[in-house]
C-alpha cells in the first residue's frame, strides 16, 4: 500500500506552504496511506471528527471552537473530541495553536504544523501532492514521447528500432519524455500519468550512438517532464507474408490494461522501406480524429456501402 512519512510531506512542501513545526516532533515518521474504501482526495480536510481525515486542517471557526472548548463554553471534553486516528494535523492561515492542542500532539505524538497559507490553499495543494506521491505505480519497457501534444508509448521487441524512431520524431519537432524505462502512475480512475526516471531524464540510448543527452542536442523543447497516456503503438517485425494477411479495413479498436486503465492501443508492423516516423504521426492525428467522432475507416465502408446500394438500384431500374 503506497505511503509517505509526515517528514517527507514536510520537506516537500515547507517553502510553498511555509510550513513549521509546533509540536510533535517524535511522530515525524507517521505514514499517512491509503485505504481501499476511500480515494486520496478525502485524505486532507477541515478537522472532521465524525469521517476524521488523516490530515485535519484547522482554520479560524476551527480554532475559535477549541478556544471556546478550552474556555468551558462546550459541553464536549477534548479527550473524548479528539479520540480518533489522524496522522497529522495542520494550524493554518497563521493562526495561534490552542494550548490544548499543542499539549495533545505534544503527549500522543502527533505531529502538529503550522502555516501561514489560507486553509483552502494548503488543502488544495496536500491533496494534489498527496494523489501524486501515493498514487498507485508500474514501469513499463519502451520509449514516452510527446506528439502532437499526445502523449505516446512505443513498445516491441529488442531490436525493431524503437530508440531510432524516437530520434526520428524528435527531430521533426516532437518531444521526448522517457527512454527505456517508462514509470506510469494512475492519477485518477482513467488517467495514466507517464514520466522518466531522474537517473534516465535527458537520455536517448541509440545503437551505434550510444547515449544522447536530446536536451543538449535538440533544446529544451524537445523534453518533456511528464504527459498524460493516451496512444501505446506497438512494433511488430513484419514481413512480405504478414503484410498481405493484415485486414486491411479492420475498424477494432484496441486497447491495453495498464493498472486498471484501457489505454488505446495500435499494432505497428515494421517491414523495409516503411517510414515508421510518418505513420506514428499519422496514427496519432488518425486517433486524435477518433477523439472527436471522425472514424476515416467506418466513413470509407460506409460510402462503400452507400455506394453499392445505388449500383444495384440503378442496376434494378435498368432491367426494368
Amino acid at each position: 500500500m503506497p505511503s509517505v512519512s509526515v517528514r517527507r510531506l514536510y520537506q516537500d512542501n515547507q517553502r510553498k506552504l511555509q510550513l513549521g513545526w509546533a509540536a510533535g516532533t517524535a511522530g515525524a515518521d507517521n505514514r499517512i496511506d491509503v485505504k481501499a474504501d476511500k480515494p486520496i482526495l478525502a485524505l486532507v480536510g477541515h478537522l472532521n471528527f465524525i469521517h476524521p481525515n488523516q490530515v485535519q486542517v484547522l482554520g479560524v471557526a476551527e480554532v475559535e471552537y477549541l478556544q471556546r472548548m478550552e474556555a468551558g463554553e462546550t459541553a464536549v471534553g477534548f479527550d473524548a473530541l479528539f479520540d480518533l486516528p489522524m496522522a497529522l494535523a495542520i494550524v493554518a492561515n497563521d493562526l495561534p495553536v490552542p494550548p490544548v492542542l499543542r499539549d495533545y500532539c505534544h503527549t500522543n505524538n502527533v505531529p502538529l504544523l503550522v502555516s501561514k497559507r489560507e486553509s483552502p490553499y494548503l488543502m488544495d495543494v496536500l491533496r494534489i501532492y498527496l494523489q501524486r506521491v501515493l498514487a498507485v505505480s508500474t514501469v513499463k519497457h519502451g520509449v514516452f514521447l510527446d506528439v502532437f501534444e499526445i502523449g505516446v508509448l512505443i513498445t516491441g521487441e529488442s531490436g525493431l528500432g524503437k530508440s531510432e524512431l524516437a530520434l526520428e520524431l524528435i527531430s521533426r519537432g516532437h518531444s521526448l519524455i522517457a527512454d527505456d524505462a517508462v514509470e506510469l502512475y494512475r492519477t485518477g480512475p482513467e488517467t495514466l500519468d507517464g514520466r522518466c526516471p531522474p537517473m534516465l531524464r535527458d537520455f536517448l540510448e541509440v545503437r551505434g550512438l550510444g547515449v544522447l543527452n536530446i536536451r543538449h542536442i535538440f533544446g529544451e523543447t524537445s523534453i518533456r517532464p511528464k504527459k498524460i497516456l493516451q496512444l501505446i503503438i506497438n512494433l511488430v517485425p513484419a514481413d512480405d507474408e504478414y503484410m498481405k494477411r493484415l485486414d486491411r479495413l479492420s475498424i477494432r479498436t484496441e486497447t491495453e490494461s495498464i493498472l486498471d486503465v484501457n489505454v488505446r492501443s495500435v499494432t505497428l508492423p515494421v517491414a523495409i522501406g516503411r517510414n515508421l516516423a510518418v505513420l506514428v504521426e499519422a496514427a496519432v492525428r488518425n486517433y486524435i480524429l477518433q477523439l472527436r467522432g471522425k472514424d476515416s475507416t467506418k466513413e470509407f465502408l460506409e460510402r462503400h456501402q452507400t455506394m453499392l446500394k445505388e449500383d444495384e438500384s440503378n442496376h434494378e431500374n435498368s432491367v426494368d
